[in-house]
């Protein structure tokens, strides 16, 4: 059977008060990942079929989001959500399977969630399963009304509560797994019968207790899951869960956090056992870590790989003698790309991006080292700057094994500079620089005694 996916990703977002006209509200970020993709991903093990995301307010900004993971459907206008689902008929309207109807603003939806909605659905037989809580406050969504036998019989919104209505603590979470065959048919039976004179895929289940379908609900364990992301304050709440969801996570698979609250991991990194993360640290991207290493205070990670990330993997097949040893900080950046090896020290103020660190490899202070290939047990001396840009094009630097580059110096690349070289301090290097060889590239020093008085007279001249 075919398990079909439809975002619905066409909302303006317009309480994010944005004044980019070009990012809707799925294209803003928790943890450096768009909101789309926090669902997509949450999904996508479930998916077999085919993949709709729905877009319109700066549509073009989430479709490059979602490029090689969905395809697009536009909707243009914006109707209400049963008018978005209208769009996708091209595509996947005369699909057999089950169609899985998502929200693309609801980061916190996890797949254990989504999966037991599924198997709800099928096992139960149903036509239609609605995806359910029950919160402390229920004020402000839509109630589900069951029958006797506990299936669906319609949703109530809000503002059309009457009576005891009030009372029901079960609430819809915007979230849909619904026979696609039947859903395509009953569409055009919609009608915009509300103030707001839309077209909802709420009034759906209406339409398929009318034929008899049976319609049921899976009542999420955790209300958490179904927040959405209205506005800063809502965005920022979600990210707080999420934030402590990941850290929980990496702790009890042996991940010393020292300070949870004070430390942001996004979803996709992944962090060897032993490691240890002092506070006010960021880690984003698809950034790997290995074990026993010692990261922070204060560092940003991006798109990098720390020390042996297989072993990650093959730490709980083997002994304890796997050891890292990377210290990466205090207010170190590291990006775009980076390798940095065993045995390695990335100091503080160091930033790297594009360089490939061999093991053993010391910057240990103000440095910035972009499009590098740097040898092993290689010393880099503080204020050390690798000049890869001339501001057209980005050129390499090389390093070969156990050179030592003096302090203050400039590397101006393209430049190699062989095994066991010496650079002295403060020079600026244009050149090749041979195997075991010394390059010093700066003027002769001159004392020119009691000078110093001369220019005290001229300054008090002035």
């Amino acid at each position: 059977m075919k398990i079909h996916a439809i975002i619905l990703a066409a909302g303006k977002g317009t309480r994010m008060r944005s004044l980019n006209n070009e990012i809707s509200k799925v294209g803003f970020e928790i943890l450096g990942k768009p909101l789309i993709n926090w669902v997509l991903d949450a999904a996508k093990s479930e998916i077999t079929g085919r993949t709709v995301v729905i877009v319109g307010f700066g549509g073009n900004h989430a479709a490059k989001l979602v490029e090689g993971k969905a395809e697009i459907a536009w909707q243009h206008e914006q109707k209400g959500t049963g008018h978005a689902i209208m769009q996708t008929i091209p595509l996947i309207g005369k699909e057999k399977g089950q169609t899985l109807i998502l929200s693309g603003d609801v980061p916190l939806i996890t797949n254990r969630a989504l999966k037991g909605m599924v198997e709800q659905h099928v096992n139960g037989n149903f036509d239609l399963t609605v995806l359910t809580a029950k919160p402390e406050n229920t004020f402000g969504y839509g109630r589900i009304i069951r029958t006797a036998n506990g299936e669906v019989s319609k949703i109530i919104e809000q503002k059309d509560l009457e009576g005891d209505e009030h009372l029901v603590k079960e609430v819809n979470a915007g979230m849909y797994i619904i026979d696609n065959e039947k859903l395509f048919e009953e569409l055009h039976n919609l009608r915009p019968n509300n103030k707001q004179g839309e077209l909802y895929l709420t009034d759906v289940i209406g339409l398929f207790k009318e034929k008899g379908y049976k319609v049921g609900a899976h009542v999420l364990e955790n209300s958490d899951e179904m927040l959405g992301t209205n506005d800063r304050v809502q965005l920022a709440e979600a990210a707080e869960l999420l934030k402590k969801r990941i850290n929980r996570a990496h702790m009890i698979n042996g991940v010393t956090i020292e300070d949870p609250n004070n430390t942001y991991i996004g979803p996709d990194v992944t962090i060897g056992p032993d490691t240890i993360i002092s506070p006010n640290t960021v880690i984003l991207g698809n950034t790997k870590i290995g074990v026993a290493n010692l990261i922070g205070p204060s560092t940003y990670l991006k798109d990098m790989v720390i020390g042996d990330h297989n072993s990650i993997i093959q730490s709980h097949l083997v002994d304890s003698e796997i050891k890292d040893n990377i210290k990466v900080g205090p207010f170190a950046r590291i990006r775009e790309h980076a390798l940095v090896e065993n045995d390695s020290r990335i100091g503080n103020f160091v930033e790297i991006k594009k360089s490939h660190f061999h093991e053993g490899v010391k910057a240990s202070h103000l440095s910035y080292l972009g499009d590098a290939e740097i040898g092993e047990k290689t010393n880099i001396g503080a204020g050390t700057i690798t000049a890869n840009y001339d501001g057209v094009n980005k050129s390499k630097t090389v390093i070969g094994k156990k050179a030592f580059i003096g302090s203050n110096s400039t590397l101006v690349a393209p430049i190699v500079i062989e095994e066991g070289s010496y650079v002295a301090a403060a020079s600026i290097v244009n050149k090749d620089v041979p195997k075991d060889t010394l390059a010093i590239a700066r003027c002769r020093q001159e004392n020119k005694v009691g000078y110093a008085n001369v220019i005290r007279e001229k300054q008090k001249k002035k």
